[in-house]
Order: C-alpha cells, then sequence, then structure tokens
C-alpha cells in the first residue's frame, strides 16, 4: 500500500483504507527515514516531518486496532544520533536549508523519536500494546544519497564499519517479535539489548511536552 510520510492526506488515506481492508494489526514498525534539508507539502520541515510528525499521526490513527488485537507491539526506529538532537518548539518544524541544517533536523527527530516512545508507553498502560524505540546501528542505505558527491567516497573509506540491511534489521526484528521482553516496554535498544539514551531522551517533561505540541501541530487537540 502506498503511504507517503511527507503528505499528512496520504497518511490519512492510508489508515482509512488500511482499517477498512484488514481486520488485524499485531505489529507496526515506524521505520522510514530522511537525512536531508527541504519542506513538505504541509509545510513542515522534511526530516521533522518524515521522521517524527506523519510517524506519531500514523500510530495514533492505527492504536484502536493494535489495542483490539493486543498482545500486540510498536517500534520506532530511532539513531544514536539523538545524542545531537535538541528539541525547540519555535524551529523543530520549521523547514530548513542546507546539508548541515539537514543533518541537525535528522537529529532532532531521533531524539523525538525516543521521546514518543517515552510518552507512547504511558499512554499504553494496561492495553497489553508494548513499544520500543531502536537504535539500528549505521546502515548502508540509501538514506545518504541527498549528500554530496564527497560524502559518498567517505563512507566508501568507512564502508568496512557500516551493517547490511539485514544485520540493520535485527534489532528491529528482536523488538517486534522476541518473547518476555513485554516488561522492558517504554526502553531504547542497541543490538538486541536494552541501552540507556543520552539524558535529553529521558526527560519525561520533555516528552510531555512533545507529544502536546505534536497534537497540536496536527490538529488532534480541540
Amino acid at each position: 500500500m502506498i503511504l507517503d510520510l511527507a503528505n499528512l492526506n496520504s497518511v490519512q488515506a492510508f489508515a482509512q483504507i488500511f482499517l477498512k481492508s484488514e481486520p488485524r494489526l499485531d505489529i507496526l514498525i515506524n521505520n522510514a527515514g530522511v537525512c536531508k534539508d527541504g519542506q513538505t507539502t504541509d509545510g513542515f520541515d522534511l526530516g521533522f516531518q518524515v521522521n517524527h510528525l506523519a510517524h506519531f499521526l500514523l500510530t495514533h490513527l492505527l492504536l484502536d486496532r493494535l489495542k483490539r488485537c493486543a498482545p500486540s507491539r510498536v517500534v520506532i526506529v530511532s539513531s544514536s544520533g539523538h545524542f545531537f538532537g535538541k528539541i525547540d518548539f519555535r524551529t523543530i518544524h520549521k523547514p530548513v536549508e542546507g546539508m548541515k541544517k539537514g543533518g541537525l533536523s535528522y537529529c532532532n527527530s531521533k531524539l523525538a523519536n525516543i521521546l514518543h516512545t517515552r510518552k507512547l508507553v504511558n499512554r499504553l498502560e494496561g492495553t497489553n500494546v508494548t513499544c520500543y524505540a531502536v537504535h539500528p546501528g549505521i546502515v548502508r542505505t540509501k538514506i545518504f544519497r541527498y549528500f554530496p558527491r564527497w560524502v559518498f567516497w567517505f563512507l566508501w573509506l568507512i564502508q568496512l564499519l557500516l551493517r547490511d540491511c539485514d544485520a540493520g534489521a535485527q534489532t528491529t526484528i528482536y523488538c517486534a517479535t522476541e518473547e518476555g521482553i513485554e516488561r522492558l516496554s517504554g526502553r531504547y535498544f542497541v543490538d538486541c539489548r536494552p541501552k540507556v539514551p543520552w539524558p535529553q531522551a529521558r526527560d519525561d517533561h520533555m516528552a510531555r511536552k512533545l507529544w502536546e505540541f505534536s497534537e497540536s501541530l496536527l490538529g488532534l487537540t480541540p
């Protein structure tokens, strides 16, 4: 099914079609990501919307189905890049220009992924739906395709340090399928193990504010 995270109408349409055509939803993996400057059709920063805001909306629209099919799981793919992230509600949603700012936007969105997971676990209490944030490692995907040519040469030089897609998927698969990790709901996983994220990703006050901010941007609050 077609889903364009850079277009919130597409997210809405996808959810409507899915809910009408599919009776079950056992696992939701929010995996898509972009590392690029630019603006979406909705006027938001491309990285912030694709990596966080549209996933936030998609999860919201599918949450009742996940609850109905419980036990079920939500896996949100983040990154160790959240170390460089910062949540500034004055600017995080506004489009940026240039590779450097696009990279910082990516890091901001990856921090938002973990904070989303942190707040989501509170909303899911008692539902038998669990959620996990994941760092897949640095994986050889096309996420760098928008970068200048010299970046590709640099990546070629360090390609032995990069994981292929099969290896990069392992922690996501683990969190989606491993039995007995329900008690670790809300945690951040690296290499199939829970790991403590950087301090800015453990701020419950910021997680709540980001949740409310995301709802406001999407028109989900009165």
